[in-house]
């Protein structure tokens, strides 16, 4: 007895609670005025139905449909039917879904009702869509959903027609286990409730959330996203100083015996005078630079999130924390520094003008521009009360001055941001020699017209952003206001004064989340500082033999692979809170890879003495060329002379010639022969296109970038199927910068792979080109699986995920296929077409193969494409 007594307490404990959590929008939702006379409303045909989609999505979907016939003697029925531009259809349809309600209470997205007339009513079909994305009560429709921990509460709340009772009402609630609280249900499915001739109060419910979705609202909590962030930026921090500490020029390491150098190779000549005396600075400066932003990125970006959760500041204090900081990072980046390597191509120094003078120069346009752009925004902030605005700029109503001073505000340290990053990123590229040659000299020249041009670039970028950010709020406010005159609102006047103040910080929170991209610049430069072609006797030379870059470089090249191509396609709710775990899984997964793979490689199944004697020089590669192009005509000669057509040839003199070839290659290992089945022909493919391995990595990043266009149209067109993407695309704060930042970043994502397939070719194993390409999938793929099996717990959606994965192989697969022919470019001049070229290098039963292979790919990606998307 006691027990049932404290389960009936319980219960009635948890209707209170519900009631209570339904009826907290009451205040807001009032009547209809005397304008909408509700009482022509009795006898109304109501039919409403709630669909929770949440299987696979990321932000579980909450669809109203909702239909009603109202009967002719409703005064305002006839409205219904007129132009929808009309001040009576707005009204009429203010009163019937709206009510007294306030405007900008609801965030759900609609469709245009569809209105049908009759002779004895008016029917209206009413469709609305929202998306629990936080713990906050959402409206959609006439329904009311509360999430309340691992429990969702839902009721009907209609701001009109409460009074009659609904033929109809549905929930179909995604196959999640449910209550029917009311206890008024006249029937119950597996994934539906159903109530009939119901007062809208007698209807309430609760969702009881799976394990999964449990899940994946705990990983998407702020805290713990804030963590993962904040570690992901901590572990990128400390790995970047560890590659800037180890960074040393190849020629100093050469000197000790470098691994993967043998010895007797080619070592390059230091230059020499002015040259060597800059080449030491930049030696010195550029890995001193990457330290510099290793901390102060972390730090920038840490409190960035430190101040975005602190929502008690005041808009003031965030205005005078990001301007200083904004400032300070231009001074940091000290763009006009002394520290550009005599190696950038075409550079022509001012040998008029003292070096002293010149950065004086660059120094006075780069803090005067500065200066006085932060001293404009300061001057908003400290004389506010000059503009009409409160001291903590967050006015509910404001005068054209107010605004223009929130507008200036605003600009100005969007401004002062993106010329930190510019100035960060034009001394990376300086100082690692990525800059041309015109572009130093100009900045050498005329800094104050340089410091001019980009800082309207730069404006513009701002005002770019600023009228993005306007133009979202018109349309926020017109879809929540469509029935309501928003020029007479105050609300609305409200919603601008809000957009203005707080435009800088949220535009800056997103600057930030991709400031990373300039880390990927700094590892660029300093691969390049360290890998550029050295100065001997005036004339510019790579040394002849390199199989692949040393630790050092390795280190840059997996954090290049990590940054731009691992991260891109772990896109979904709860991934910014295991940041800090992909990193270091996703290093560890490409090295033990690299490690397996390179024992397995061409190169390292010949040996040493082998490369040292057959590739180490220029001559020795054109030997090897040839013996590779005798291979070729030997085994064609071998298939003509099995259909019957060898001419004057013989079997044995043939094999006579794949013995000698053998023997060539035989001759030149020191530890046995190498396997059967490694071929000259092999051997010049493993090569590569060019003598160092760094002109290997740029071709093959040149050919993926554009391979990877029709890959970065099909993944955004892809991700634009969903329509929660395409309101975030479309209406989101910072929509349109999100998605130019995507494609960019798809491109780079194509273009760095293709950069490390290129660098690691000869380290990479497999015969053919297309397991090398097969090697960084799988580099990719590991922790891939670790990604696809949080997808699975968190019950969300794989499908991006799987088309990043196949699309990357079959990019880097048709880069594998260029990179044989730019082997063999040589040789075009003798082929009519580049396939002929094709069919030359792989004979006729390789291409097939590597054909059948390639297509498999592209056929696997559409088929997997189509079902992603029907």
């Amino acid at each position: 007895m006691v027990m049932t007594r404290r389960w009936r307490l319980l219960s009635f404990l948890v209707l209170v609670a519900c009631l209570w959590g339904c009826g907290t929008a009451e205040a807001a939702q009032r009547n209809a005025g005397a304008d909408c006379h509700s009482d022509g409303l009795r006898g109304s045909t109501v039919h409403a139905t709630l669909r929770l989609q949440q299987h696979k999505r990321a932000h579980p979907q909450v669809t109203s449909d909702f239909t009603v016939d109202v009967p002719r003697k409703w005064p305002l029925a006839t409205h219904l039917t007129f132009s929808e531009n009309s001040p009576e259809y707005r009204q009429a349809m203010r009163c019937l879904l709206r009510g007294d309600e306030a405007p900008g209470l609801r965030t759900e997205w609609h469709h245009d009702p569809t209105v049908k007339a009759t002779a004895a009513s008016v029917e209206v079909h009413y469709v609305a869509v929202d998306w629990i994305t936080s713990d906050k009560t959402i409206l959609v429709g006439p329904w009311q959903i509360v999430p309340q921990g691992k429990k969702w509460v839902f009721c009907l709340r209609p701001p009109t027609l409460r009074t009659t009772r609904w033929k109809d009402i549905e929930a179909d609630l995604g196959g999640l286990n449910f209550n029917d609280i009311s206890e008024q249900a006249s029937s119950t499915t597996e994934n539906t409730l159903v109530w009939q001739n119901q007062l809208p109060e007698q209807v309430r419910g609760e969702v009881v959330l799976s394990q999964q979705r449990t899940l994946a609202l705990f990983l998407s909590r702020s805290s713990w996203s804030t963590a993962g962030i904040a570690a992901w930026w901590v572990s990128a921090s400390i790995l970047l100083a560890l590659a800037a500490l180890r960074a040393r020029r190849p020629e100093t390491a050469t000197a000790q015996g470098t691994a993967g150098q043998p010895s007797g190779a080619a070592v390059p000549q230091r230059p020499t005078g002015q040259a060597e005396n800059s080449g030491q600075q930049g030696e010195a400066s550029l890995p001193k630079t990457l330290l510099q932003w290793a901390l102060l990125s972390a730090a920038v970006a840490l409190t960035l999130r430190l101040l975005l959760s602190q929502q008690q500041l005041s808009n003031r204090w965030h205005a005078l924390l990001c301007i200083p900081a904004g400032l300070a990072l231009v001074f940091a980046a000290r763009p006009w520094g002394r520290h550009a390597p005599p190696a950038a191509p075409g550079a022509v120094p001012d040998e008029s003008a003292r070096p002293e003078d010149v950065q004086r120069r660059q120094a006075r346009a780069v803090v005067s521009a500065v200066c006085s752009v932060a001293g404009i925004g300061l001057l908003v902030v400290l004389a506010h009360d000059a503009f009409g605005l409160p001291e903590d700029l967050q006015p509910k109503t404001a005068t054209a001055l107010g605004r223009a001073g929130l507008v200036l505000l605003g600009l100005a340290t969007m401004w002062l941001w993106l010329a930190a990053m510019a100035a960060w990123a034009w001394r990376f590229a300086r100082e690692g020699g990525l800059l041309r040659g015109r572009w130093a000299a100009r900045w050498e020249r005329d800094p104050a017209q340089c410091v001019a041009a980009v800082g309207c670039l730069l404006a513009g970028v701002a005002v770019a952003l600023l009228a993005w950010a306007w133009w979202v709020n018109e349309q926020r406010w017109l879809r929540i206001s469509w029935l309501v005159e928003r020029n007479d609102s105050a609300d609305y006047s409200k919603s601008v004064n809000n957009v203005l103040a707080k435009f800088f910080f949220t535009d800056l929170t997103w600057l930030s989340a991709y400031s990373w991209v300039l880390t990927g610049i700094a590892l660029l430069a300093l691969l390049h500082f360290r890998n550029r072609p050295r100065r001997a006797h005036g004339r510019r030379r790579y040394e002849r033999f390199s199989l692949g870059p040393d630790k050092s470089d390795l280190l840059l090249i997996v954090l290049m692979f990590v940054f731009f191509v691992q991260l891109r396609a772990t896109n979904f709710v709860g991934a910014s809170a295991l940041y800090g775990v992909w990193l270091p899984l996703n290093i560890v997964s490409f090295y033990i890879v690299i490690a397996m793979g390179r024992r397995w490689s061409v190169m390292s199944q010949l040996g040493d003495r082998f490369c040292v004697q057959r590739l180490g020089t220029e001559k020795h590669r054109r030997e090897l060329m040839a013996k590779a192009h005798e291979y070729r005509n030997v085994n064609h000669q071998m298939y003509l002379l099995n259909q019957g057509h060898a001419g004057a040839v013989t079997c044995e003199q043939l094999e006579d010639q794949l013995r000698r070839l053998r023997q060539w290659l035989v001759a030149a290992c020191a530890r046995g022969n190498p396997p059967e089945q490694i071929s000259v022909l092999d051997v010049a493919l493993a090569w590569g296109p060019e003598g160092h391995w760094w002109s290997n990595a740029t071709r093959a990043a040149r050919l993926a970038f554009w391979f990877g266009t029709p890959a970065t149209a099909l993944l955004v067109y892809f991700q634009l199927q969903d329509f929660y993407s395409q309101e975030q695309a479309l209406y989101g704060p910072t929509g349109l910068p999100d998605f130019i930042a995507n494609l960019i970043l798809y491109q780079l994502a194509w273009g760095a792979a293709g950069f490390t397939l290129g660098a690691l070719w000869r380290l990479l194993p497999g015969r053919r080109s297309q397991a090398r390409a097969w090697v960084l999938t799988i580099a990719y793929g590991i922790p891939g699986l670790m990604a696809a099996a949080v997808i699975k717990l968190t019950d969300e959606d794989p499908r991006q995920l799987i088309l990043y994965t196949v699309l990357l192989l079959s990019v880097l697969t048709l880069t594998s296929i260029w990179m044989d022919m730019a082997t063999f470019r040589e040789e075009r001049q003798y082929w009519a077409s580049p396939f002929a070229l094709l069919v030359s290098i792989y004979q006729l039963r390789g291409l097939s193969g590597q054909i059948a292979w390639l297509l498999v790919q592209l056929v696997a990606a559409a088929t997997l494409y189509h079902n992603l998307t029907h």
